[in-house]
């Protein structure tokens, strides 16, 4: 393409290096930027399936598409980000502005994690999603408070009941705890090498410790406090 055409694309509001970046097509172009638009009006988390359909397109195009809108967020250094956790999808704004959001709309900057608190959350975050009891096995002690104190700032939630006598609840983390420590989605965690077993109830355990370092806010916003 000759520098007069890419002149006369950026024009007509198309970008070259868009389309190349979303397989070297102007309607995979198109595509990527309907997809951002859907996301931002939504103002809410979309279903895979849903966004999908509204593109009118298959699995692989969505991929292809949401892979392309969130390298292009990130190397373009946009104000906001493209977020992906289970068969959910969102914008959220880029953890690095977070002062400046909390700012504009007077939310505190400080939340107070214990040790406890962070130990819980290192292990909900590599072995969701997890029952309370397997939470225990792994740590070692009653969980109760730690868990709580996670469900109250918003970074764990239940997502379900376990298929197990009782029917115990499952907990795992949340697109707010995603958009706390600065990732778009769980792949981005520190690899941790894991090793299994089961307690005597027969719960899928770990038999080293995870470690919370892995797990550390990168942003202000979220401390540690002895307890």
């Amino acid at each position: 393409m000759t520098q007069t055409q890419d002149t006369q694309d950026t024009r007509n509001g198309q970008y070259p290096q868009d389309a190349r970046l979303a397989g070297g097509t102007e309607s995979d172009a198109r595509l990527v930027a309907a997809a951002e638009s859907l996301l931002f009006v939504s103002g809410r988390p979309l279903e895979y399936t849903e966004l999908r359909k509204l593109l009118d397109i298959d699995d692989a195009g969505l991929a292809r598409v949401l892979e392309t809108l969130a390298r292009q967020l990130e190397v373009q250094e946009r104000g906001i980000r493209l977020q992906r956790l289970g068969s959910q999808v969102q914008l959220v704004t880029a953890p690095e502005n977070a002062r400046y959001i909390a700012a504009l709309l007077g939310l505190p900057m400080s939340a107070k994690l214990t040790s406890a608190a962070l130990e819980t959350l290192a292990v909900i975050s590599y072995r969701q999603p997890i029952t309370r009891a397997q939470i225990e096995a792994v740590r070692g002690v009653n969980s109760d408070r730690a868990l709580a104190s996670l469900i109250q700032h918003g970074l764990v939630a239940e997502v379900g009941r376990a298929p197990t006598v009782g029917r115990p609840a499952l907990f795992a983390t949340t697109p707010e705890f995603l958009q706390q420590f600065g990732l778009t989605t769980l792949d981005e965690l520190p690899y941790v090498e894991q090793t299994s077993g089961e307690d005597q109830d027969g719960h899928q355990t770990a038999n080293h410790n995870l470690p919370t370092d892995a797990v550390q806010p990168e942003i202000p916003g979220m401390r540690v406090e002895e307890e």
